[in-house]
């Protein structure tokens, strides 16, 4: 099976409780106003990787806690995702998946469920740029609800996180932030041009 990847980051702490590999997909429907991650909309673009690959390489990292899947839309792409979070997981590894759908909503779809039967954390809702809030870890928007699907993670993570930026620089001089904050902020403080 086939994912549609935008990015891969192989070690970040900032999207999830510890140390994570994380999956950023390529294609989103629902195109949120003030989304920070516009260029994966796009059902054409990125890069396609065999399942199989990604959780080989998953498995191959050292201390990584878990996997974090955003976007685009995961859930666009639950079948492979699915695939992977179930292997990695059976490994002792968590699972953690952002969604701009409804947790209601995804559970009628029985596409979904081998995905969602693999997460540990989920964080559901589309983000709204009036309701802007920074305050939670790993949340844009007030409206944004954390679901602990298992026993792994609990309400505990809200004093033990905060919301952070990183930024990384590829070899060829590409800078890419990824994290939960004001980007456009940051851009302006370090004079970065914006990501088309």
């Amino acid at each position: 099976m086939k994912l549609r990847v935008f990015k891969i980051l192989k070690h970040t702490k900032v999207e999830g409780p510890g140390t994570r590999y994380c999956i950023w997909t390529q294609g989103c429907s629902r195109h949120c106003k003030g989304c920070q991650a516009p260029h994966t909309w796009s059902h054409s673009g990125g890069e396609l990787f065999e399942t199989e690959k990604i959780i080989s390489d998953i498995l191959a990292q050292q201390n990584i806690e878990g996997v974090t899947f955003l976007g685009g839309e995961p859930f666009e792409q639950a079948e492979a995702l699915g695939e992977i979070a179930e292997a990695v997981q059976k490994q002792g590894l968590s699972v953690l998946c952002f969604t701009g759908g409804l947790i209601e909503e995804l559970r009628e779809n029985p596409v979904n469920q081998k995905f969602l039967d693999n997460i540990d954390l989920l964080i559901d809702g589309e983000f709204i740029e009036e309701k802007v809030d920074y305050s939670r870890p790993w949340c844009g928007s007030s409206n944004q609800r954390y679901h602990f699907l298992t026993n792994r993670y609990d309400e505990s993570i809200f004093t033990k996180y905060k919301n952070k930026v990183e930024v990384n620089i590829s070899k060829n001089g590409v800078v890419f932030m990824n994290g939960m904050g004001n980007f456009e902020e940051i851009q302006q403080k370090i004079d970065l041009m914006p990501l088309k």
